[in-house]
């Protein structure tokens, strides 16, 4: 059994994420248009890269209960936290790279100094599953 909590995502960060879809697009096109034969090998990097991870990241960031484990993905990245191994949660709005698309977020620590921030978008009935499976598992 798993359960799948989507990420929270604030508005700013979404719209943030869609301009630079935006700019990636446009700066693709003008090097394009420059003419230059190489432009292309910069062109196309720039613009898979530019236009497709935010996407992925928008629409890809979700955290994954199962019995043993929390799976955390976003985009192309991926995180696999054993919950016999978290030492806390605790709410957190530290705004480092995470795998968190909201600053309302969770901090799990877990292993020997490990950590991980993620915001799922309820962060209430998370706590309490997550709480019930370590239980369980411990």
């Amino acid at each position: 059994m798993q359960t799948v909590y989507p990420s929270k995502i604030d508005w700013w960060l979404a719209v943030a994420l869609v301009c630079s879809m935006a700019v990636c697009a446009w700066a693709s096109v003008n090097i394009v248009a420059a003419g230059a034969p190489a432009a292309w090998w910069l062109a196309l990097p720039t613009m898979g890269l530019g236009t497709g991870l935010p996407p992925w990241l928008l629409f890809g960031t979700r955290y994954i209960l199962e019995a043993t484990h929390l799976r955390i993905k976003s985009g192309p990245f991926a995180w696999r936290v054993p919950l016999a191994d978290i030492t806390s949660i605790t709410p957190t709005a530290n705004p480092l790279s995470s795998p968190a698309l909201s600053l309302d977020r969770l901090r799990i620590d877990y292993g020997r100094g490990s950590t991980v921030m993620i915001s799922p978008r309820d962060k209430e009935q998370f706590i309490q599953e997550i709480e019930a499976l370590r239980r369980a598992v411990g």
